[in-house]
């Protein structure tokens, strides 16, 4: 389906472009959008509206880049402008990615083949809310096109799904895997591999925070490095203290 975000962009996939070899495959749950500021006025109507895809994976929240995507949307006069929402809101996973991620692994962003579980956006109850009291009903007075994204579901990554990232993980000819949360452990590698842990804290109690462990996907041995989500490592917004400072202590033993 061509689903569509508020003020009518649509939303496409976010996958890997450069399709050249690379050292790391990382995996992490869905894709995220661009997020704009909603004025009226000298008022604020909502502080991070998602109003387009990414142009690529793991996009860094460029300013620029926000705000060429952002100019391109039209909106009604009588209901404000669009800016880009704050650098923060824009981009806060492919930072922790860089910086927190990749580079104590002693990788940059051209040794990576990003992945995730579903390649699209989805709507998390907060983009729910909004879209429900702030844009819905002015739908029919100005003529707006409805928002068909779906809410944010329980399972990112079925069977299939997991079949097609395993050959795409093939086709990357990485060693390593690093999965970004428990979703694509539980999700993704339970479904093509025989480890024995569906969770990051299984894991953790079974090998240790940030230690590498082997395992058999498609009849190839790969070294697995399940890591906390970019959230908790990021402390962005709700988080786990806990997972954010065992990533942290992690970090400190990689410097």
């Amino acid at each position: 389906m061509n689903y569509q975000y508020p003020f009518g962009e649509y939303v496409r996939p976010l996958v890997q472009e450069d399709r050249t070899p690379k050292k790391v495959f990382v995996l992490g749950v869905y894709a995220s959008a661009v997020h704009a500021r909603w004025k009226k006025g000298n008022s604020i109507v909502c502080q991070a509206l998602a109003v387009a895809s990414e142009p690529r994976i793991f996009w860094d929240g460029n300013p620029e880049e926000a705000a060429e995507i952002i100019r391109r949307i039209q909106i009604p006069e009588e209901l404000g402008t669009l800016e880009p929402a704050g650098r923060s809101l824009n981009g806060p996973s492919a930072k922790v990615l860089d910086d927190h991620i990749l580079a104590p692994l002693g990788f940059t962003r051209n040794d990576a083949w990003l992945c995730d579980c579903l390649p699209e956006t989805r709507l998390n109850p907060s983009q729910v809310r909004v879209i429900n009291e702030k844009y819905n009903p002015l739908i029919k007075e100005y003529g707006l096109n409805e928002v068909t994204i779906p809410k944010r579901p329980s399972v990112f990554c079925n069977k299939k799904r997991a079949e097609e990232i395993a050959e795409e993980l093939m086709m990357s000819e990485a060693e390593m895997i690093v999965l970004l949360g428990d979703i694509p452990i539980a999700q993704f590698l339970r479904n093509v591999s025989d480890v024995p842990y569906s969770t990051l804290q299984e894991y953790t109690d079974r090998y240790g925070y940030g230690n590498p462990s082997d395992a058999v996907i498609c009849g190839k041995q790969f070294q697995v490095l399940p890591l906390a989500h970019p959230r908790q490592i990021g402390a962005l917004g709700a988080h786990s203290e806990r997972w954010h400072n065992a990533h942290a202590e992690w970090e400190r033993t990689n410097d």
